[in-house]
């Protein structure tokens, strides 16, 4: 167990200056779990050294899978192929990841041999059965605690068939372990959604050879094909930048270049909000690798107005409408934030965490069934806050510490290092910078 780590955190000056973030955390889960099932071997550059992918990473060892770390953030990947896993010899523990343990059971339903996942206590608490339940369909043995809707899951793989299917809730995980599972299939899997979702498993099976057909809202998976190996960039995460955005843009005289970012469309939701709430984020030298497009993003600090944050914009921008709620903070007018219920069963119930923690600070807003409505501009002020055991709530609020008067005390903030391990020590560098500066 992680020994327990309360933050302290002041008002901050101007941050300035270049950064990078860590890898894409959804494109590194991939690039470890689909190369483990291709042909040969590939190398990864950019790896996120969160806790979360080297959990697949993990996994994918205990299935037999060789992988070489040649860098913290250089892999090799010695792929089996889609049926060279072997059956590990004891429960594969994903920890924190709900990425492994929702996109694991796709590639598990098609082996040979019984398996079984669990993960933190967070993670037993999460929805599975929006697993189960297609996986099933397929002809995938497969089970969960509490009637088949929590883990810990138990799959027997075997013979798969392709199947239809409309996603309830439009979520990347569950859409990912269908097309996986349908590599597997006889025949051709469909899988539906109400509004898209981010779109990393569908470009990255395509450049390793899947036979796939992507439209609108419609992704399709011919079952059978071969994947081969691929080298890869991994982009930096947009998520952990969109932390460093907003703290840029409320902080005054600030001016930051983060570079190397994923800009995919499916992801870039929060760059849109935040530039249509006045904020000034401009993406330069773009460039592609593997699939995925990347791009430097220059923010300055600019006053901002309130929005409304709902529709099919709601899935581009899941991850950041915490910290999309401390930039609403300091906007002028009303922010409703809506059609978020998803977000009730992330590591946290981050709709009622966010709420809780924000009026300590002196925030006024409301809580709703599905989303906040926040009023601003306010002054926050230093409080004791509890990041409820999760990253995002972590670090949403230790950028509202950097406009708050006083010491924020931010309490379980070891949490941080699940998805961005330097995320401190990247604020004080751009802090420093501009002391340098001065």
């Amino acid at each position: 167990m992680k020994k327990r780590t309360d933050l302290t955190v002041s008002r901050s000056g101007p941050l300035r200056g270049r950064v990078s973030v860590p890898g894409d955390k959804s494109i590194s889960h991939r690039a470890v779990l689909f190369n483990a099932i291709a042909e040969g071997k590939a190398m990864i550059r950019g790896f996120s050294s969160a806790q979360d992918c080297r959990s697949s990473l993990m996994a994918m060892r205990a299935l037999g899978v060789e992988v070489d770390e040649l860098e913290p953030d250089v892999l090799v990947v010695s792929g089996l192929g889609l049926k060279g896993l072997v059956e590990p010899d004891d429960v594969i523990d994903v920890g924190n990841s709900g990425t492994t343990i929702r996109m694991l059971p796709g590639i598990l339903a098609g082996q040979k041999f019984y398996s079984v996942l669990t993960g933190d206590a967070s993670i037993r608490r999460r929805p599975m059965a929006r697993i189960i339940e297609p996986l099933r369909q397929m002809g995938c043995r497969i089970w969960g605690r509490a009637r088949d809707s929590l883990a810990p899951i138990s799959i027997q793989g075997g013979r798969l068939n392709g199947i239809s299917y409309s996603t309830p809730i439009p979520s990347a995980q569950v859409k990912s372990a269908i097309l996986l599972a349908g590599l597997y299939a006889d025949g051709e899997t469909i899988v539906m959604e109400s509004t898209v979702s981010r779109d990393h498993t569908e470009r990255m099976l395509i450049a390793m050879g899947a036979e796939m057909e992507v439209s609108t809202r419609t992704v399709s998976v011919a079952g059978g094909r071969k994947l081969g190996a691929l080298d890869m960039v991994v982009p930096g995460d947009i998520s952990s930048a969109a932390y460093l955005i907003v703290a840029s843009l409320l902080i005054e005289g600030s001016e930051i270049e983060v570079s190397g970012v994923g800009v995919n469309p499916t992801r870039t939701g929060i760059l849109d909000v935040l530039n249509a709430m006045g904020g000034r984020v401009e993406v330069s030298n773009r460039t592609v690798s593997g699939g995925e497009e990347r791009g430097d993003l220059g923010v300055r600090a600019a006053g901002l107005k309130a929005v409304t944050i709902e529709g099919e914009i709601i899935p581009r921008l899941i991850d950041e409408i915490p910290i999309a709620a401390v930039a609403a903070t300091q906007a002028e007018g009303e922010t409703a934030i809506r059609g978020a219920a998803e977000l009730r069963v992330k590591e946290s119930d981050r709709i009622a965490a966010l709420a809780r923690e924000l009026l300590k600070m002196g925030a006024s807003l409301e809580e709703l069934e599905d989303g906040l409505i926040v009023k601003g501009p306010v002054k926050l002020r230093g409080a004791e806050v509890d990041s409820h055991g999760d990253h995002r709530i972590a670090m949403s609020l230790a950028v509202a510490a950097l406009i708050a008067e006083g010491e924020t005390t931010i309490k379980h903030a070891e949490c941080i290092d699940i998805s961005y391990p330097g995320f401190i020590e990247d604020l004080k560098n751009l802090a420093l910078h501009q002391q340098a500066r001065g």
